[in-house]
C-alpha cells in the first residue's frame, strides 16, 4: 500500500481519540477519489474528448469513463445523450497516491495558495476542491497543452459529518486556511 495509508493507519487510534470515537471501525476513512472534467468544445470536435482523455488518464494512472448529457439545452446547443465530459473513480492504493499528490506536489505549485478553504465540505464529510487549468499537475506539460481544460476533484470519506471529515482530511496532510 502507499506510504500515506502505512502513516495513516498508525496515527488512526490518534484520530479515534481527538474525535471520541472509541471504536476503531467507526473512525473516518478515505472511501474513493472522484475526479471530474467536463470538456467545453467536446461536441464540436471529438478530438477534444481524446485530448481530456489523455490529460485525465496521465494525472490519474487510470483510464477516464466518458459522459454523457443527461438533457437536452438549446441555448448550449447540446443533445441528450452526446459526450461531454470525463470521470475518474480511484480507490486503493492509487487514490492514496493521488491525495500524496495533491497534497505535497500539487498545492505548494500553486502560486499565492494559503490552504484549501473549509466551507467546500457537502456537510456529510465529502470535500469538493477545482482547478481551473489542469497544467499545475506534474504529469502535464505546458508546451503541450493547446486549450487550457479544469477538473473537479471530490474526495468522499465515511466520516458522518463535516467535524470529522476535516479532522480526518487535515491528519492526512491536507492544507487547510488558518
Amino acid at each position: 500500500m502507499s506510504d500515506l495509508f502505512e502513516k495513516f493507519k498508525n496515527e488512526k487510534v490518534n484520530l479515534g481519540e481527538e474525535l471520541g470515537i472509541k471504536n476503531l471501525h467507526a473512525i473516518p476513512l478515505l472511501s474513493k477519489i472522484v475526479v471530474n472534467m467536463g470538456i467545453k468544445d467536446a461536441i464540436v470536435d471529438k478530438k477534444n474528448l481524446e485530448k481530456g482523455a489523455d490529460t485525465l488518464s496521465a494525472i490519474t494512472g487510470q483510464k477516464p469513463s466518458v459522459r454523457k448529457a443527461r438533457k437536452s439545452i438549446a441555448s448550449f446547443k447540446l443533445r441528450e445523450g452526446e459526450e461531454i465530459g470525463l470521470i475518474v473513480t480511484l480507490r486503493g492504493k492509487r487514490m492514496y497516491d493521488f491525495f500524496d499528490k495533491l497534497t505535497k506536489i500539487v498545492f505548494p505549485r500553486l502560486r499565492d495558495f494559503h490552504g484549501v478553504s473549509k466551507e467546500n465540505f457537502d456537510g456529510h464529510g465529502n470535500y469538493n476542491l477545482g482547478f481551473a487549468e489542469s497544467t499545475v499537475f506534474p504529469e502535464i506539460d505546458h508546451g503541450q497543452v493547446d486549450k487550457i481544460q479544469g477538473l473537479q476533484v471530490t474526495i468522499v470519506t465515511t466520516a458522518k459529518d463535516d467535524k470529522e471529515g476535516e479532522a480526518l482530511l487535515r491528519k492526512l496532510g491536507m492544507p487547510f486556511k488558518k
